[in-house]
């Protein structure tokens, strides 16, 4: 019997960390293209590393 060392293990922690989520940044991260970040980030998991982009809040009123 062989067994398919590629196939990925189902389970929750690897569906919920393929998604971008809003987590906060104590300790600042390096982001995607290198800058530091911290406070509210967006977080995803690659399947190595967590990676992080800048968060932006913007105003509803002003988008409208």
């Amino acid at each position: 019997m062989s067994i398919d060392r590629n196939l990925r293990t189902a389970g929750p922690q690897s569906t919920w960390s393929e998604v971008w989520h809003l987590w906060t940044v104590i300790v600042p991260r390096r982001s995607i293209n290198g800058r530091l970040v911290y406070g509210k980030v967006w977080r995803r998991h690659d399947g190595r590393d967590w990676i992080y982009k800048k968060f932006t809040e913007f105003d509803g009123e002003e988008a409208a």
